[in-house]
Parts: C-alpha cells; structure tokens; sequence
C-alpha cells in the first residue's frame, strides 16, 4: 500500500465511521430491543478476529496477525458455540436466531463495527475479518490465503462480500461461475466437494484482487468507492451474505 492510498483509506475510514455511526444510531435501540426480545442475553456480541498480517512466527507453516475484538450485534443464540467450538457460520445455520436471521441478511449485524473502524482496528473496505483460529487453518489449507491480510485491514465491507453469497458461494449468473471447475475441488478428490475450503478460495481471488488496487491511488480510489456505493443496495436486496 503507497503512502497516498494509506492517508485516503485511513481519512475514508474515518469520515464514513463518523458518518454511519451517526446515521445508524437511532435504529441501534430497536435492534437492541429485537434481540432481545427474541432471544433474551448479550445484546452486543464481542469476538476476537485477526487483522493484519504480521508474519511467520518462527514455526514450519504458522502465520501471526493483528488480532482485535470485534463489536457486532448478536445474531445466534447465547453460547451457540459451547459444544461446537469455532466454526465457519453457513448458510441456513441452526445456531442463527430469527431476529439475527434477518440482521445478517441485511447486514446490521455489523454497524456496531464503525466503533472498530475509528479505533483503528478495521477499515470500511477490506476482505472479511476471521477468527484467528479458523485463519491460521485456512492459511495452511490454502496456499497464499495469508496474503489476503497482508498490509491491509479487514473490513465492515469489501469487493468480496458485495460479489458473493454468506458463505463464498458465487451467486447464478457471474462471471466468475466460469472457473468454478478450476477454482473449486482443484485435485478432484472424492468427497471433497461443497468443502469450506473451496469457498473461501473463491473469497480470496476478491480480496487480492482488492488489495492489488493499493498500490495505486486512482485505481484504490475508483474500487473503493464502487464497493461502497454497491453496499448498500447488497443490504436492501439482502444479497452478497
């Protein structure tokens, strides 16, 4: 990332956190309320994910990044993952309430991650933040999948979450679907197929092809402001989750 893209993407961040949090706040008290009513506990969910790549830790094959606490508004039911530990949420998850149904599809769930973009640990635009332990795992099963972290902060948004479904899945009718044979089971092993690795494969190819964008200014700026402008309309028509 160039020094002129990381000034523009901090001052976006910072305006547009400023900016949502405002317009966001007079719906947080029937969110709040919505929960609760529908599955009495912890309104706001805090969990901790990996930000930013630092690097090898010194041990074959383990990376080390950022990790923070991410602020969102609880959509499954209290200690849903007490007997499963961490596990990648799907799509259709029993473990989702019907209020959190509903947040998730329209991405309220996450405004309460404008309070992570002004204390710096997220950006507005950036690939989705994982669970550190889910990452590390990913990053062994997926060759390069680390570097979709590096340099770069994860993000409320990005090209990958308005391009394609909850779980990595492209949706019917883009472009992508065209190397869906190359991209997905690339060994043709047996039983393989519909495994998470092959979704978040499909989740990289965006986000190193956002990150690619960073090295140069006109070209961040013209990404970033696609993805912010089609985010919305994802969150009206409940696509791209």
């Amino acid at each position: 990332m160039t020094p002129g893209v990381r000034f523009a993407k901090r001052a976006v961040d910072v305006m547009g956190s400023i900016v949502g949090l405002s317009m966001a706040a007079p719906l947080f008290p029937f969110i709040a309320a919505a929960i609760y009513l529908d599955s009495p506990g912890p309104v706001i969910y805090r969990q901790k994910r990996a930000g930013s790549l630092i690097g090898p830790d010194g041990a074959f094959g383990r990376f080390r990044f950022h990790e923070f606490e991410m602020l969102k508004f609880r959509t499954m039911r209290p200690n849903a993952e007490k007997s499963t530990g961490a596990i990648i949420a799907q799509e259709g998850d029993p473990r989702i309430t019907r209020v959190g149904r509903f947040l998730r599809k329209t991405r309220l769930d996450e405004l309460p991650q404008f309070i992570n973009v002004l204390r710096g640990e997220m950006s507005i635009v950036g690939p989705r933040p994982e669970r550190p332990e889910l990452l590390e795992n990913l990053a062994l099963a997926i060759p390069f999948f680390e570097e979709r972290m590096r340099n770069v902060k994860p993000g409320i948004t990005g090209l990958a979450q308005v391009s394609l479904g909850y779980s990595g899945k492209a949706p019917d009718g883009s472009s992508i679907n065209e190397f869906k044979e190359q991209l997905t089971n690339p060994f043709k092993l047996e039983g393989a197929d519909d495994a998470e690795a092959d979704d978040m494969r499909m989740k990289m190819l965006f986000d190193l092809a956002y990150t690619a964008n960073l090295e140069d200014l006109a070209a961040y700026v013209a990404m970033e402001a696609k993805i912010i402008v089609q985010t919305p309309l994802v969150m009206i028509r409940g696509l791209g989750r």
